[in-house]
């Protein structure tokens, strides 16, 4: 494997222009093939989870699921309703939706208690999930009804309006991101180069990978449905990583290029970095794809589109570092060494570079502490990151259902004033019990028993009484119970709690031969962060392995190994901690411009953990490659790492630029867990380049001196000139 990116770096070398027709031929035809079939999105059935999952399916065999539903509430302007002219306004109301070929059916209209609000139940054809996309013409028609009724306020709400608008809003949230993060991403890489051609090459590179693998992403939603947030991920590792592995190869060329000082070719330069930076991409790449596949393990369907997203862009951010990369730089170098001609025929010096090792005055005095006292930089900046996990140990977790959505979506404003009015739809719980045929009558007794007794309980709504309804086999019978707290509050996940640990085993759950289960908003939510925590243990234990496993691989040290699952639990732990800090809290609120849902979404922390233990083994592999490649130099182990890292500090650093801006960018959506993902990973990212890449490693490696290679360590030649040119075609090897 370690000669592999050398031999495709020659053959591109040597035949850019195919390489780089190839790279964009295989981009348009990704993105072809992927139009061509399409994305086969997830149904209500990938979600299901837990009893909430069962009580669904049960439902769902009889036909009595959960149905698409929108609410058209009827209301004055200012002072008492006219109640006929809401009457009328409904009317006309049911009669447009009944004409509509998305509506089943229409609902007679009911008042509120206080007979101000009237509202008209819509239910759309279709599984639930599809009504997001059929619920724009009845927006159109209720539109339509407030046009003619102008003294009255007609609007609509529910799940499929939520839904679009959350669509419409993450839409120009990405959008919003990428005005961001292109322009700072290209005026660091300008920054690092000095250069507009160099600093295009990363970012070039990254679009085109993103564009291949979203065409790829689509194929392989026929494997595994596409949830929906798949293309979020691709657009967010796919930025970072494509122009982290661009740049880490591109630094190194230009280190070669200036160490040569114009003896060796353009194609001879590049096959230099390929050696060492092109193996580093490799192994970091292949490190975030198998932390990253331990996701699957979690068997979420969300959790397994953000596997996919992740996995495809990282590849192929890789595939274009390895192939269309090279052969750019050929390009690029053979004009540079065309104009160096130039220069020489009409008489004039060439222009002479400085070789780009040096650390600079910041890192330098970030390494001084490591570099002087190792023992106790190593100690208090353990200690720090410690402190920073330390909330970590009070987090909670919450599965963000549609309460937590922006208020700056119209649907969620009309979602408030309907549960006002409405009080008793802010919940409902559904108990589904199914027998056979010839127990219907049993069945509905008990479950009428059950109602009866969530009527004497403080957390369920008192109305006109819960009713059971059966399916016409007779085999499955639903009965509803509506409670007038939200979804997130404590009274709501209390009044689920009542049902399955009281009521339900004390009627129908008695009933030998009935299966029995409960689902509803509150339920899907507690089942599914029940579901997550049962996985964790799981996907943590093969996450922490396999981490292990590929940074012995890499450097042929299990103390080395040790060490980057220890930093990156650290990182991790840190940036977690601070996520508890800032949004479990309420004091950050108008600061990051979101709602406290007092817990962090459950999905949060398991995405952070994975995503993060990947991302770090870039810095990993570039850092700990440059040090032992040192050793292999000649260097006693404390040079190696104080050459290693300082050679490294710009690029990681500049990397991380890359990396904290663009999911610091997350932090601007409207959407609070992708708030939370975008400051949990900037956060994470910062801290890791910084603190445990120019503070913590450094002390530790220098503490350990050789004992950190064991069982192989590098076999040191004699010392040799660190800036003698290596020969062409014979690329040292760096792991």
């Amino acid at each position: 494997m370690s000669q592999l990116p050398v031999r495709i770096a020659r053959w591109s070398a040597r035949h850019a222009w195919r390489a780089i027709a190839g790279w964009f031929a295989f981009v348009v035809l990704c993105l072809g093939i992927g139009i061509a079939v399409g994305s086969h999105e997830a149904t209500t059935e990938d979600y299901r989870v837990g009893e909430a999952g069962r009580a669904e399916a049960i439902a769902g065999s009889a036909g009595m699921q959960q149905q698409p539903t929108e609410q058209v509430i009827i209301h004055a302007r200012s002072g008492p309703l006219d109640t006929a002219a809401a009457a009328s306004a409904a009317q006309d109301l049911t009669e447009r939706m009944r004409k509509l070929p998305e509506v089943q059916g229409v609902a007679a209209p009911v008042s509120s208690k206080d007979g101000q609000v009237v509202r008209v139940p819509v239910v759309l054809n279709g599984p639930e999930l599809d009504g997001k996309k059929n619920v724009g013409p009845l927006l159109a028609q209720t539109a339509k009804v407030q046009d003619g009724h102008p003294n009255l306020v007609v609007e609509e709400t529910g799940s499929p309006s939520i839904s679009k608008g959350v669509n419409d809003q993450r839409g120009k949230d990405l959008a919003l991101s990428e005005r961001i993060t292109l322009p700072v991403t290209l005026i660091t890489l300008l920054i690092v180069f000095g250069s507009v051609v160099m600093a295009g090459v990363p970012l070039l590179l990254a679009l085109s990978s993103i564009t291949a693998a979203l065409g790829l992403s689509m194929v392989a939603s026929h494997l595994l449905p596409d949830p929906g947030v798949g293309t979020n991920m691709i657009l967010l590792i796919g930025l970072a990583v494509g122009v982290d592995y661009t740049l880490f190869y591109l630094k190194r060329e230009r280190e070669e290029r200036s160490r040569a000082g114009g003896r060796l070719s353009s194609e001879a330069l590049v096959e230099l970095a390929a050696a060492t930076a092109g193996r580093a991409i490799v192994v970091s790449g292949l490190a975030v794809i198998v932390s990253t596949a331990t996701l699957y393990l979690a068997t979420d369907v969300i959790f397994s589109s953000l596997a996919t997203g992740t996995i495809l862009v990282v590849a192929v951010a890789v595939a274009s570092s390895l192939t269309a990369l090279p052969a750019l730089l050929v390009k690029i170098g053979r004009r540079t060494e065309l104009r160096a001609a130039r220069r020489a025929a009409r008489g004039k010096p060439a222009r002479t570079k400085r070789a780009e090792a040096e650390t600079g005055r910041v890192f330098d005095a970030l390494l001084t502490p490591a570099r002087r006292h190792p023992a106790l930089t190593l100690g208090v900046s353990t200690l720090v990151m410690l402190a920073l996990a330390a909330p970590a140990l009070g987090l909670e977790l919450v599965d963000p259902g549609k309460d937590t959505f922006s208020r700056d979506i119209p649907a969620m404003q009309v979602h408030d004033r309907l549960n006002t009015a409405f009080p008793e739809l802010l919940v409902k719980h559904v108990v589904v019990a199914r027998s056979t045929p010839d127990r219907a009558a049993e069945v509905q007794h008990a479950l009428t028993d059950l109602g009866r007794r969530s009527q004497a309980d403080p957390l369920f709504a008192r109305d006109a009484g819960p009713t059971v309804r059966t399916s016409p086999d007779g085999r499955v019978s639903v009965l509803e119970l509506a409670v007038p707290f939200p979804a997130p509050s404590a009274e709501a996940i209390a009044s689920l709690d009542h049902i399955r640990r009281d009521y339900l085993p004390a009627t129908a759950g008695r009933l030998p031969g009935v299966e029995t289960a409960v689902t509803g908003d509150v339920a899907r939510g507690r089942d599914y962060v029940d579901h997550e925590n049962g996985k964790l243990p799981l996907v943590m234990g093969f996450l922490l392995l396999a981490t292990l496993v590929m940074t012995v691989w890499a450097f042929r040290s299990v103390v080395i190994g040790l060490i980057g699952v220890a930093l990156n639990l650290l990182s991790a732990g840190a940036s977690l901690g601070l996520l508890v800090v800032f949004f479990q809290g309420t004091w950050a609120q108008d600061l990051l411009a979101f709602h406290s849902l007092g817990a962090i979404a459950s999905r949060v922390p398991l995405f952070l953990f994975v995503i993060l233990f990947g991302l770090s083994m870039d810095y990993q592999v570039f850092v700990v490659s440059r040090i032992q490649e040192a050793m292999r130099n000649g260097m006693s182990a404390r040079e190696a790492v104080l050459d290693g890292i300082s050679r490294s500090a710009k690029v990681v650093t500049s990397a991380a630029i890359v990396m904290v801006t663009v999911f610091g960018a997350f932090v601007a959506l409207h959407l609070t867990e992708m708030k939370q993902m975008g400051f949990c990973l900037a956060v994470a990212v910062l801290l890791d380049a910084v603190a445990i890449r120019l503070m913590v490693l450094p002390s530790l490696l220098l503490l350990l001196g050789e004992r950190a290679w064991w069982p192989l360590r590098p076999v040191r030649p004699a010392r040799r000139a660190h800036a003698a040119v290596p020969r062409p075609g014979v690329p040292q090897d760096v792991g």
